[in-house]
């Protein structure tokens, strides 16, 4: 080896000691061929693989109340598991490669079932209020959007629709206060870019569904737009 290739992976080694690679979730130290995410997080990742059923219990959560094409959640979530703490990493913490790796591995689910996801044309994420994300700094659902979008090969949009109103935390709401609270929240903002498209509305975790129902609603206010929902999860085991 040249001795300035030598040198060079010497240093590597030597900022690895130092500053160690560590998985995201666990904290871990990575080896190779791990990237953010240790293999055995990814592996302990509580799939729905609602993605390859049309009917499944989210798509069957909307039916008779928004006609979305394909609908379905990443993982399941529920206290004290995986998916919680990626989801807070992610939303809480500022940890954005947590998303972005969540969107690549669904990514790559979806690839499997082309059928349901071949004419998808835009990717398009559910919106924070302006002050909300001001707060934050962020949106932690365009990550999860550019991670799929990196996968799929389709263009993720954020400004295409907008969060008009700040609504209410949802916490400790009824069922019915929850759709009242959401009740036209959002706008289509650009509605050249989704005229005659079939758009992935994206979000982190599906509830009563009272939010992407108020955003989905609105965005098919666009002329002939289809929508189907991809989230990070959804209650469950």
């Amino acid at each position: 080896m040249p001795l300035r290739d030598t040198i060079i992976t010497h240093l590597r080694d030597l900022t690895l000691l130092a500053f160690p690679d560590n998985c995201l979730v666990c904290k871990q130290s990575l080896v190779s061929g791990e990237r953010d995410i240790c293999f055995a997080c990814i592996d302990a990742l509580p799939e729905t693989g609602y993605h390859t059923l049309a009917d499944n219990p989210v798509a069957q959560h909307f039916w008779g109340r928004v006609p979305f094409v394909h609908a379905s959640a990443y993982l399941y979530v529920q206290d004290a598991n995986i998916t919680q703490d990626m989801i807070h990493l992610l939303k809480y913490k500022r940890k954005h490669k947590v998303g972005i790796k969540l969107g690549r591995l669904y990514g790559h689910k979806l690839k499997e079932e082309e059928s349901l996801i071949r004419d998808i044309d835009l990717i398009v994420p559910v919106p924070l209020h302006d002050n909300r994300k001001r707060q934050r700094g962020y949106n932690q659902c365009d990550y999860f959007a550019q991670g799929l979008s990196e996968v799929l090969g389709v263009r993720y949009e954020p400004e295409v629709m907008k969060r008009v109103k700040e609504n209410i935390s949802q916490t400790k709401r009824t069922r019915y206060d929850r759709w009242e609270n959401v009740e036209g929240i959002f706008a289509l903002s650009q509605p050249d870019k989704v005229k005659g498209k079939h758009i992935m509305l994206v979000d982190d975790v599906i509830t009563t569904g009272a939010t992407i129902e108020s955003c989905a609603s609105a965005l098919m206010t666009g002329e002939d737009v289809r929508v189907s929902v991809a989230t990070i999860a959804t209650a469950g085991r």
